[in-house]
């Protein structure tokens, strides 16, 4: 393979990473404030329907952002007023909750399937996409791309040396403890799953306006699903989601890569691996109790009731 190839390969890696990036950083404040969201792929798809109908009737890419963030945010409302203000299962709600969205997005979409917008245009920075291999691969992507970089820098910054950042750790790790003094939980749990509905609708987006400029049922493919492994994965750590997010995206294209390289393999099989990873990997740190028990976040999945002493 020459450098030209190679470079392409990084280049089509991060891009399909992306979205897988953008839902994971969402999902991995929600998990650190101690909520398991599992209706990730609903939210998703939801954002993108949404997303693309609103840039199919305005003609702005803009408004189609805007209004999958903000359906993105409806979605993870109704979620967390069931589990936190009705005491609803999370797992079970957040299953209940991509079916609905996978269902209603379906429904929502009919009648644009398969039609297409113009989404966001790359943007070649000067100066930094002349450098040898890596300016072609980080700085000649379209905004969105862009965004989920400064997003992944802020997230690890608030999550690692603000004040904030403690508050979530704090609610986390012992919703009581923090409630004692004073820490008003399930205002802080309400934030952080509209955050992460917030950047399940943006991830969404990407997909119907960047990655495939048009409306296809249940085009999310799962990643909803692969990004809640790859949070796991990372040790809920920002900087290995983003490292795991970029990976994803190179095993999504590789039955591509190999096809083009001569292989003589199904491309089904191939187009299997980001999969076959995901339940590999869940199955690694599943056998280690004691490691997921260390980094995961002491009351992820644990309903909260003020009332309630620990």
């Amino acid at each position: 393979m020459d450098i030209d190839f190679i470079t392409q390969i990084l280049f089509a890696a991060i891009k399909t990473g992306t979205p897988l990036l953008l839902i994971a950083l969402g999902e991995v404040i929600c998990e650190k404030s101690g909520v398991l969201n599992l209706g990730q792929e609903g939210m998703m798809l939801m954002g993108a329907v949404v997303g693309f109908l609103a840039a199919y009737t305005t003609g702005s890419a803009g408004l189609g952002i805007i209004g999958a963030i903000l359906m993105g945010m409806i979605m993870s409302l109704i979620f967390a007023f069931l589990v936190l203000h009705l005491g609803a299962n999370q797992v079970a709600t957040g299953l209940a909750l991509t079916i609905f969205g996978t269902g209603l997005s379906a429904f929502v979409g009919a009648d644009v399937v398969g039609q297409t917008v113009q989404g966001f245009q790359p943007i070649i920075i000067p100066l930094l996409s002349d450098i040898p291999i890596l300016g072609k691969v980080l700085f000649t992507h379209d905004l969105l791309v862009y965004v989920s970089f400064a997003m992944a820098g802020a997230v690890a910054y608030v999550a690692n040396k603000t004040r904030t950042g403690l508050i979530l750790k704090a609610v986390g790790e012992n919703p009581h403890a923090a409630n004692a003094i004073g820490i008003k939980v399930l205002r802080v749990r309400y934030c952080a799953i509209m955050f992460g509905g917030a950047m399940a609708g943006l991830s969404g987006a990407y997909m119907s306006l960047v990655y495939t400029p048009m409306w296809i049922e249940n085009m999310s493919s799962g990643r909803g699903w692969i990004a809640l492994a790859l949070v796991v994965f990372a040790s809920w750590r920002i900087g290995n989601i983003m490292l795991g997010a970029y990976l994803f995206g190179l095993a999504s294209i590789m039955h591509l890569v190999l096809q083009g390289m001569g292989w003589s393999i199904s491309p089904n099989l191939l187009a299997m691996l980001p999969y076959v990873a995901t339940v590999v990997v869940m199955v690694i740190i599943s056998a280690d109790h004691f490691k997921e028990k260390l980094l995961a976040p002491r009351s992820l999945g644990k309903p909260f009731d003020p009332r309630q002493m620990a």
